[in-house]
């Protein structure tokens, strides 16, 4: 009962800011939000992978594409079609783009799992730089694929995407893929995880089913990142090939290792802080990469577990952490 209360709360909520957002701030700043949502959720989906299980993959890129072309082509051929049939007959507009939206995520989320499954079941015997090169080759196959393949635009891209996705739906994604990362890292798997990440032939001696927890988080991994490409391209409405390269997969990489390896807290905030800190530095025109560049070595330097390092925030975290000195003690 707990449960669903917190459900319908956290519904109310998301309705309440979709509604209220675009009138207190203007498009600009709202798709800055959405894109930062976005971010989060591939951010804590490629923690699951790099910093839960110590498994080193870039290739996050391939399956976001996946989910969103996936996701796109459904609802170019048969998402508009079901929502003016249901609209015809009486549905409201919004529950029927819902419906459809929710239905293109999932099939994006699954055929970007289905692809971490047939990536991970060979490869993940692999380890270190030559999983990483495993990933690297899928994600630019995925790309290169896209690019030849005129039935989904090729390289003009694929246009003409309803702008389904809002705060709503992003908002949804975000919460969902924290609760479930967060619920893995107190379960008996999560453990599991963070056992092959610390010592994997410790954690095999000690009887854990080694590659099928590792095949376990790259799917769930993938999944999300589907999810991710989906609101992205219902949001964008427009997909390009070029969107999904090898530094898309190193951006996301950078806010997995720059918020702290197996932290989700660190994942959301280095995410936010990756995704607003170009547009803060717009203004340097020229110089904004270099500067961005920069901040960024400083951090490593002198954050070289993260900003949260293995940490997960909290109240009595925060708490405790900024209480004076003397209270401490």
């Amino acid at each position: 009962m707990r449960q669903l209360l917190w459900l319908l709360g956290a519904v109310v909520l998301l309705t309440g800011v979709n509604v209220v957002l675009p009138r207190l701030v203007n498009p600009y700043i709202t798709q800055i939000i959405i894109l930062c949502g976005i971010n989060i959720i591939l951010a804590v989906s490629l923690n699951l992978i790099n910093g839960f299980t110590g498994q080193f993959s870039i290739g996050h890129a391939g399956f976001m594409a996946l989910g969103a072309y996936g996701s796109a082509t459904f609802t170019l051929r048969v998402g508009v079609g079901w929502v003016a049939g249901l609209t015809a007959a009486g549905v409201p507009e919004v529950v029927a783009q819902g419906t459809a939206l929710m239905v293109a995520l999932l099939l994006g989320g699954l055929l970007a799992a289905l692809a971490g499954y047939l990536v991970g079941l060979p490869s993940l015997r692999l380890r270190g730089d030559y999983l990483a090169i495993v990933t690297l080759g899928f994600g630019e196959i995925i790309r290169v694929l896209i690019l030849n393949v005129d039935a989904i635009g090729g390289a003009r891209g694929l246009a003409g995407i309803p702008a389904w996705a809002n705060f709503f739906w992003v908002g949804a994604g975000v919460l969902a893929v924290i609760l479930l990362a967060r619920h893995l890292a107190l379960s008996t798997h999560g453990r599991a995880l963070f056992a092959i990440r610390d010592d994997e032939v410790a954690a095999e001696a000690l009887g854990v089913d080694t590659t099928s927890y590792k095949v376990l988080a790259f799917v769930m991994g993938a999944f999300f990142a589907g999810v991710a490409g989906g609101l992205f391209a219902h949001f964008l409405s427009y997909l390009n090939p070029s969107s999904f390269n090898f530094i898309r997969s190193i951006e996301v990489i950078a806010m997995v290792v720059l918020g702290g390896m197996g932290s989700i807290s660190g994942s959301v905030v280095a995410a936010i802080l990756l995704t607003l800190m170009p547009e803060v530095l717009r203004p340097v025109k020229d110089y904004r990469m270099v500067i961005y560049s920069l901040l960024l070595i400083v951090l490593m330097i002198t954050r070289p577990g993260g900003l949260l390092g293995s940490r997960e925030l909290s109240l009595a975290w925060l708490t405790k952490r900024f209480r004076p000195a003397r209270e401490r003690a």
